[in-house]
């Protein structure tokens, strides 16, 4: 099985760098986990809530382990973002086009985080309905 196959699999997602502004990769890649029944936990500091539901300032703070984060942010908070992953025992890490540089792959790889970069899960989700 693929890694991004076994991502899919996992029901239990975080958006970190969720947005409340609908034009946003950060909203719509929220809401299309949403709309395919993926339990998903949004992460930003900029936001406390978002159409009703709470926005968690960082990883930390989800109150439930989470199977796979979606990055949604600049390289430079990817690679801060992915120790605190590994710190919390999270292994899947999908990166979103611009939130990673090679320094981010390098750190991903040194940590052994299992991670996709290269594809969209707006666009996977997407073409499946």
């Amino acid at each position: 099985m693929s890694i991004r196959q076994e991502m899919l699999d996992k029901k239990i997602w975080a958006v970190v760098g969720v947005s409340g502004k609908k034009e946003k990769w950060g909203y719509r890649l929220y809401n299309i986990l949403k709309e395919n029944d993926y339990k998903v936990y949004g992460v930003s500091p900029n936001y406390d809530e978002i159409e009703g539901d709470r926005v968690y300032h960082s990883l930390k703070d989800v109150p439930e382990k989470v199977d796979v984060i979606n990055m949604v942010v600049s390289p430079r908070i990817s690679i801060n973002i992915l120790g605190e992953a590994n710190s919390l025992g999270i292994e899947y890490v999908f990166f979103q086009p611009g939130s990673y540089n090679n320094e981010v792959v390098a750190k991903a790889e040194e940590l052994g985080l299992k991670y996709l970069i290269g594809d969209c899960v707006y666009a996977i989700l997407k073409n499946r309905s």
